[in-house]
């Protein structure tokens, strides 16, 4: 379903039973709403949540920048190592303004949120700026942005910076496998059918390597969050992996330090993907910290009896 949401066009998708109580889910660089697997969906509408995923700009279905051409990330990741600013298209804030789009066409006050990667970043965003919007709060396999912490291998970020021979679904495929055999879980391989399956239907569905370029800039723009982590009161869950390449673990227990009340699993054997087998613990740790929410809550008034 696609709603308008900041001037812009996004694609939704929306689970569960209508009075459930509201979870956003926002995605990481580059992917798309199904990344968020259908069996972690159904475990959290299974646990009474209104499940809502979406595309994020410049990705999926959703509307992109394709008018302003290739990014130049060469120069980009130059000024980002430098440590100069990185000129963006969009920031990530901006993508949280998507995301408060999205709950307000739906009429939704308040959320849960659960973001992972990038979308973790945006998440951070939104109990920063939005904190009235935002219920509880999940950061699964995501950094605060501090340039002290450990940087993946030159491995993981040849692999992150590379490209398909060509736009044609079975190169593209080839990439995204050896890309998530790169960065995905040691200890939790996936079923090879399952995973080619799952990556060519989001293939077919939409391919869009100059988003995720643009998407990658904005990352780079927004720099560390560390000053402003202190902002955010929602109860916080941080999920990582152990074994994540991409975002080496010290990351989660940077945030850990600086939110306010936050607290960590950090998953043996995990990298950086969403394992079949972890998605029971995933679920349960996002039920786990809306719980927390909930007790959080100041009662409501009960109005005086008649008698």
């Amino acid at each position: 379903m696609r709603i308008q949401s900041n001037k812009l066009f996004i694609e939704i998708d929306v689970q569960g039973p209508p009075d459930g109580e509201p979870l956003l889910l926002v995605m990481g660089l580059g992917m798309q709403l199904v990344a968020w697997p259908d069996e972690l969906v159904a475990e959290l509408v299974a646990k009474g949540f209104r499940v809502i995923r979406f595309d994020n700009r410049d990705i999926g279905l959703s509307e992109g920048f394709e008018h302003l051409g290739a990014p130049q990330m060469v120069g980009a990741m130059l000024r980002y190592t430098l440590r100069l600013p990185v000129p963006a298209p969009y920031q990530l804030r901006d993508m949280a303004q998507d995301a408060i789009g999205v709950l307000d066409e739906l009429g939704i006050r308040r959320a849960h949120v659960c973001g992972a990667s990038m979308g973790g970043m945006i998440a951070q965003h939104l109990a920063i700026h939005h904190p009235t919007r935002v219920k509880s709060l999940t950061l699964i396999m995501t950094t605060s942005g501090a340039r002290h912490l450990p940087q993946p291998s030159m491995r993981v970020r040849q692999a992150l910076m590379s490209r398909p021979r060509s736009n044609e679904v079975a190169d593209v495929l080839v990439h995204l496998e050896g890309l998530l055999k790169t960065i995905g879980s040691p200890a939790y391989p996936p079923d090879a059918q399952r995973q080619r399956e799952r990556l060519e239907a989001s293939i077919r569905r939409a391919w869009r390597p100059h988003g995720t370029q643009r998407q990658l800039l904005a990352i780079a723009a927004d720099g560390d969050r560390t000053p402003l982590l202190h902002k955010i009161a929602a109860p916080t869950r941080v999920v990582h992996g152990a074994a994540d390449p991409l975002v080496p673990p010290a990351a989660a227990q940077d945030l850990v330090r600086k939110i306010t009340g936050a607290s960590l699993d950090l998953v043996p054997g995990m990298g950086h993907d969403l394992p079949l087998a972890l998605l029971p613990r995933l679920a349960d740790n996002i039920a786990q910290v809306a719980q927390q929410a909930r007790q959080a809550e100041p009662p409501t008034a009960q109005p005086p009896s008649n008698r």
